[in-house]
């Protein structure tokens, strides 16, 4: 990991992000003591269209009205 001075990582910093983003890293320093680590991001996409098709269910008369008992509960005052 190579090993950077702040002024350094500063005058770069579009470039050091490009390289991390591509894998590299990077310890950022003051006076040669490290104060910080410029790394990639490990970011998956969890979610793929699909994945849980055939195991969902909707009923065909789903967006049906509510019978007229089920109604009155939503609009009582309480």
């Amino acid at each position: 990991m190579r090993q950077l001075n702040i002024y350094e990582a500063k005058t770069n910093f579009s470039k050091l992000v490009e390289q991390a983003n591509k894998g590299s890293s990077f310890l950022i320093a003051r006076s040669g003591k490290p104060l910080a680590k410029l790394v990639p991001l490990d970011v998956k996409n969890s979610f793929q269209f699909g994945t849980l098709q055939g195991k969902i269910k909707v009923s065909d008369d789903f967006d049906a009205p509510l019978p007229d008992d089920m109604l009155d509960l939503f609009e009582a005052d309480l």
